[in-house]
């Protein structure tokens, strides 16, 4: 494992460890963000140090392969959430900051993620993708986009279905938009329910040279 100073460098990613992890320590410039996204990698905390992680496997969604149930389609039909993006982005990202997670004590994102992250999306590269109900943002979700990929980072949900309604709204228009892959980062049945699959960090690593 690398320790990470003031330079603005990764190793690669095939360093890693069994479990992901690449690298400790630097910071949350954009110019560190956008090279870590380019190269695969992410940035997880643990407390106030940036932990920098590049998984084998990669848990990712080919928009082709979004998996709607039929309780979802009916949620659908019955505009029960409205969908925006990028109206509230910082609301979103305060929001995933306080979601609970179950087996989680605290959260990831720290005020310096939030202000990262921020930074990013006024910069056009972050973005959310938001449902609504009744004026009030209920769920949502926040990433990057680079290229024809797009790194999915967190969501929250309010009510019921809302941060579902709002993925199943986004992954829709990334296909319309020539996305062809969202990295969902590491597993979750959530996600896996809705089409996400493991892939080998090699052949991530072959998209991000691709379509980054």
């Amino acid at each position: 494992m690398h320790i990470l100073s003031s330079k603005i460098w990764f190793p690669p990613i095939e360093e890693a460890l069994e479990d992901g992890l690449l690298a400790i320590g630097g910071d949350l410039s954009t110019e560190r963000l956008i090279l870590a996204y380019q190269k695969g990698i992410f940035p997880w905390f643990d407390g106030e140090t940036p932990l920098w992680w590049s998984p084998d496997p990669r848990f990712v969604l080919f928009p082709e392969q979004l998996v709607i149930s039929k309780s979802m389609h009916q949620i659908i039909k019955k505009n029960l959430f409205e969908y925006k993006t990028n109206t509230s982005f910082s609301e979103v990202i305060k929001q995933c900051k306080h979601q609970p997670r179950i087996g989680q004590d605290g959260t990831w994102i720290t005020e310096a993620v939030e202000f990262a992250y921020n930074e990013l999306h006024q910069k056009g590269i972050a973005l959310s993708a938001e449902a609504w109900h009744n004026n009030e943002l209920v769920g949502g979700l926040y990433g990057i986009k680079m290229g024809r990929l797009f790194f999915g980072e967190s969501m929250f949900s309010k009510v019921s279905n809302a941060s579902k309604f709002a993925f199943i709204k986004l992954v829709n228009q990334l296909k319309l938009e020539g996305i062809v892959l969202i990295d969902c980062q590491v597993y979750t049945p959530h996600l896996e329910s809705l089409g996400a699959i493991m892939i080998s960090r090699t052949d991530f690593k072959k998209y991000l040279e691709e379509y980054g």
